[in-house]
């Protein structure tokens, strides 16, 4: 067991994170440590591994649009070493943000560098307490400071930086104006924001609205299918772009 494989790491290896400089108050994952190995959260690890076997559920139009936005996220990274990445949804309240924390996990685990992720809305409200909750069974630790729009700490791994999530609009100042990546995650936004100021790409990768279950019986099982299922697809997603390599 000591030498046991999860997530494509052996437990005695580490994440090894370099520096990247980043603005206060910044929505993007806070990787400001540097040369400190870090261990990933054994709950966490455990869904990873289950998103990874499910690549094969995942829909042939959704890969070929994944599989696109891999070759977007390899070429920026060939040309210029870094990429952002913004996740669009009407409200960033839930979609937008589980396609932000998932996409830079998966960039974490498969070691690829200098990948930004961000979110907005076409509106700012706030990350909704459900979404927050299905993060947090999927093993990642999450701090709520309080307020009407919490900027949430998201951890995935003891002593790293945490992610810091909460609603903002997609133009946000905290949020890159130019030469980004925008994927729209919800048909509204695809829809009502059919141009988006400084983008370099555009993609819609949209997913149901868990918010349709708010206040049912099968709340948490919608809210952790939706979870699950965008965490499947940003895992794919970077995967290929490691594949292409």
């Amino acid at each position: 067991m000591k030498n046991r494989r999860i997530a494509g790491i052996t437990r005695d290896q580490a994440f090894k994170v370099k520096s990247v400089q980043k603005p206060p108050e910044s929505p993007q994952v806070g990787r400001t440590v540097k040369n400190l190995l870090l261990m990933m959260y054994k709950k966490l690890e455990s869904t990873i591994s289950e998103l990874q076997r499910g690549f094969s559920s995942i829909a042939t139009d959704r890969k070929e649009k994944l599989s696109e936005t891999a070759r977007f996220i390899r070429k920026e990274l060939d040309e210029s070493g870094r990429v952002k990445l913004n996740f669009i949804c009407t409200h960033n309240s839930r979609r937008s943000h589980l396609a932000q924390i998932w996409a830079q996990i998966a960039a974490e685990t498969y070691q690829i560098q200098n990948v930004e992720t961000y979110s907005g809305g076409t509106e700012a409200t706030a990350f909704n307490p459900r979404a927050v909750a299905a993060i947090e069974r999927a093993g990642f630790e999450v701090k709520n400071p309080g307020g009407k729009n919490p900027k949430y700490q998201i951890s995935f791994a003891k002593d790293a930086d945490p992610m810091i999530c909460y609603s903002k609009t997609f133009d946000d100042s905290a949020n890159p104006s130019k030469d980004f990546a925008a994927i729209m995650t919800c048909s509204d936004a695809d829809e009502n924001c059919p141009f988006v100021p400084g983008t370099k790409y555009r993609m819609s990768i949209t997913y149901r609205d868990p918010k349709e279950s708010d206040g049912t019986d099968k709340e948490k099982e919608i809210y952790d299918e939706r979870c699950r299922q965008i965490g499947t697809e940003m895992f794919y997603m970077m995967n290929d772009v490691i594949k292409g390599t």
